[in-house]
């Protein structure tokens, strides 16, 4: 597996496809991941403080990524964004092979710790069970937070 660090303006439509392909996310959190991608083209990776990873496959084409960056107003701690692996490439490692790279380029920046947050509903349950068995633990719970009955599951991990 191929990794790419770094961003093109095509890369927005490739955020916006890889997240259509899976089914999970409504229009405004795709618009979102989209948003993400132009603001660290705009600013730069460092200033916006989103770093994105791109899974490669064979034919060069991006089939998954991973957003991530530091926490404000604190010293090694950052946020796991977004990591989304396109539907024909799901149950093949990538997510994890995502996570892998992510946590080797944070020990790179001196990070301590990554924080994940998630949603508690049965559709999300093999999300929780992915980050669980990439070695994160439950931290916190926040009830109702996204919407009434869905709670905002924090995971965390030192690195």
């Amino acid at each position: 597996m191929d990794f790419r660090y770094s961003l093109s303006p095509s890369d927005i439509a490739v955020v916006d496809s890889i997240c259509r392909s899976t089914g999970f996310f409504r229009n405004d959190e795709i618009s979102v991941a989209a948003e993400l991608v132009d603001e660290a083209l705009q600013k730069g990776q460092h200033e916006s403080g989103y770093h994105f990873i791109f899974a490669i496959d064979p034919k060069g084409d991006a089939c998954g990524f991973v957003c991530f960056g530091p926490t404000p107003c604190t010293l090694g701690t950052y946020d796991l964004y977004w990591i989304v692996v396109d539907n024909h490439y799901r149950g093949k490692g990538i997510g994890m092979k995502l996570l892998h790279q992510t946590e080797v380029m944070l020990k790179e920046l001196n990070a301590r710790k990554l924080y994940i947050e998630t949603s508690s509903t049965e559709k999300y349950l093999p999300t929780r069970s992915f980050y669980i068995k990439g070695g994160y633990t439950e931290e916190a719970r926040l009830k109702d937070f996204y919407l009434t009955g869905d709670d905002k599951v924090i995971f965390s991990k030192y690195l």
